[in-house]
């Protein structure tokens, strides 16, 4: 019997300890391109010796596939952290129950337009939309200056966007349903596929295209343009409708998943994405602008305090991606 009770105190001590290593390793999804996220949780595992096992979205489907997948997870969840590239995503989270409220600590200096009011997710490190154009094609006399602009003659069949079921381009075309009603979005995109605009696989796609002088100029995130100006590309960079309805800004926004595996370390992951070192890496590695105040950034990232932002309800925003989904489908295959 004694050796019983040895033997069965023997096995609860091995479970514990497997179950204590189970417990450093937390699982997030994000639809952050790889080669800019997984530096920055290569990092946090070298800090902290907390092991993070990532799911990535692919460049077609991006912001679609892991979403998605946490839907799917939502009464058995597999993941601790959603990381996403924009915050329309997460608050369709948020409104379906799969999200669970966390105030970071060090997220107390960031703007709260930039965060959920129930702390639900909060955001870092914002891109924004903008047009790319190929110098070679457009003179500066000719380029754009506002989104409506593409609707023109000068334009026809020389401008590009991604596949607006997928991305950031989903995003920016909820804003601006939000933002113009539904009847002036609707007759802007009709107006800029009569004017034959054409509909690239991916953000990348869109900047490769203008690159090679396929088209004269497309819409993209600044961090696709960034990386294009890195690779010597002989572009210009507009942040359009300065005067008008402003930019589209795109904040990262990352979130807690409700009943996840280990909410401990994933609270230290959250943390630490928002701190003021990661935005500077960001800044760096992709040109991201940093929400908090005061982190030192390249000269060739902007600041947002030099950028007139479009003024829209995130949720609202979030509320009409879904709306308008089926509209979209129909757009694009027309």
């Amino acid at each position: 019997m004694k050796y019983s009770y040895l033997i069965i105190s023997l096995i609860i001590t091995v479970l514990t300890l497997s179950c204590n290593t189970d417990k450093n390793q937390i699982v997030v999804y994000t639809s952050v391109d790889q080669v800019f996220s997984e530096p920055i949780l290569k990092d946090f595992e070298k800090e902290t010796g907390i092991t993070v096992k990532a799911v990535y979205d692919t460049e077609e489907t991006k912001s679609t596939g892991v979403l998605n997948r946490l839907i799917a997870e939502k009464d058995n969840p597999q993941c601790d952290v959603f990381w996403s590239g924009d915050p329309v995503r997460t608050i369709v989270l948020k409104n379906k129950g799969i999200t669970q409220a966390y105030q970071s600590p060090v997220a107390q200096n960031i703007n709260e337009v930039y965060k959920d009011p129930e702390h639900h997710w909060t955001g870092f490190s914002a891109r924004a939309r903008v047009l790319i154009y190929n110098k070679k094609l457009l003179p500066d006399s000719l380029v754009p200056k506002s989104i409506f602009d593409l609707t023109k003659e000068t334009y026809k069949n020389q401008f590009s966007i991604a596949n607006p079921l997928f991305g950031t381009t989903t995003f920016h075309i909820a804003a601006l349903f939000s933002i113009l009603g539904d009847e002036k979005a609707k007759q802007l995109l009709s107006d800029l596929k009569t004017n034959g605009l054409l509909i690239a696989t991916s953000n990348g796609d869109v900047k490769k295209r203008v690159v090679q002088g396929e088209i004269a100029c497309g819409l993209t995130d600044t961090d696709d343009a960034h990386e294009a100006l890195k690779e010597g590309a002989d572009i210009g960079i507009v942040f359009l409708d300065q005067n008008g309805i402003g930019s589209l800004i795109m904040p990262n926004t990352v979130c807690l998943i409700k009943n996840s595996p280990d909410t401990k370390n994933a609270k230290k992951l959250i943390d630490y994405l928002l701190s003021k070192e990661t935005e500077a890496k960001l800044a760096v590695s992709c040109a991201q602008m940093p929400l908090h105040k005061g982190v030192k950034m390249p000269k060739d990232v902007p600041s947002l305090d030099n950028i007139i932002p479009m003024k829209i309800d995130y949720d609202k925003t979030a509320q009409k991606l879904e709306e308008i989904q089926e509209y979209l489908k129909k757009w694009v295959e027309e």
